[in-house]
């Protein structure tokens, strides 16, 4: 049981737009999977956060609002990573989920929108999902949109329909720009979690940055969304201090936005380190466990 069920209407990511479609085109199916997850959860109000630069979006879902549910639609200022649940839940209630903690914990529940556009769209006929809209962008992409791309279809099929500006690979991200990890297989299926597809051609993408040491400017951690110091578990990364990453400096609640890498001066790599740190700190409590 929960007080609100936040509905995630932030485009997780810079690039992608695939939310924004699904506000406008499938807006009864968000509000019939709002009643399910209503319903299941138990919340007493339902609110859809949406960015302030997609207010047609917001307009439409306030034009269809149904009367049988108490639900509203709050637009929020444009921040990334405001997609994130603890950031959403913080600009729409003014509430924080504690270190380690879950949105639960402060009696919220938070999905996103196009999960409950599938829930609404799919439930009522008993099916499970075999389609996504998905966004397909970037420099090197010739017919950039959103597609509705059924699950499992090769990424290869999928870039020869878009086509690819004089056939110019070098980096392709599923998600975005951010958080998405790198494709280092065309040959790969488009999955349920699949939201985007950004594709850069060779000048896009410079490979010439050269790693610095820390200069200890802080840039990181003025950028941190949930006050880390991203310097100094950057540090601890290297010396392979998995455990007092976590326990000291709360490691786990990075959620990988990227933010720090993007500002630092040094070009540290500091995501991709505290990635590595917390599959190395879950494989060591694993292996303590057995």
């Amino acid at each position: 049981m929960c007080d609100y069920l936040i509905i995630n209407g932030i485009e997780c990511e810079p690039f992608l737009t695939t939310d924004h479609r699904v506000m406008l085109e499938q807006g009864d199916d968000i509000y019939m999977g709002i009643r399910y997850l209503m319903k299941v959860t138990g919340a007493k109000e339902a609110i859809i956060g949406i960015e302030g630069n997609k207010q047609d979006a917001a307009d439409h879902l306030n034009k269809i609002k149904p009367n049988d549910i108490p639900v509203s639609v709050k637009v929020v200022p444009v921040k990334y990573p405001q997609g994130s649940e603890k950031m959403l839940i913080t600009a729409v209630l003014g509430k924080e989920v504690p270190s380690g903690g879950l949105p639960i914990d402060v009696n919220i529940v938070t999905v996103n929108i196009a999960t409950t556009a599938e829930m609404g769209r799919l439930l009522p006929h008993g099916r499970g999902i075999q389609e996504r809209v998905i966004t397909i962008t970037g420099p090197a992409v010739k017919k950039k949109g959103n597609y509705l791309i059924p699950i499992g279809t090769p990424l290869r099929f999928v870039l020869d329909y878009v086509g690819i500006v004089d056939d110019d690979i070098a980096e392709i991200y599923m998600g975005g720009p951010m958080m998405g990890p790198a494709v280092a297989d065309l040959d790969i299926s488009i999955t349920k979690g699949t939201s985007g597809i950004l594709v850069f051609g060779s000048k896009d993408v410079n490979h010439t940055d050269k790693i610095y040491p820390c200069i200890k400017c802080g840039a990181c951690v003025d950028a941190c969304p949930i006050s880390l110091n991203p310097s100094k578990l950057g540090i601890l990364a290297k010396f392979e201090s998995y455990d007092k990453m976590v326990t000291d400096f709360n490691l786990m609640d990075c959620f990988e936005c990227g933010s720090c890498s993007y500002v630092c001066p040094s070009h540290i790599p500091l995501v991709q380190y505290f990635r590595l740190s917390k599959s190395r700190y879950k494989r060591k409590q694993a292996l303590n466990q057995n």
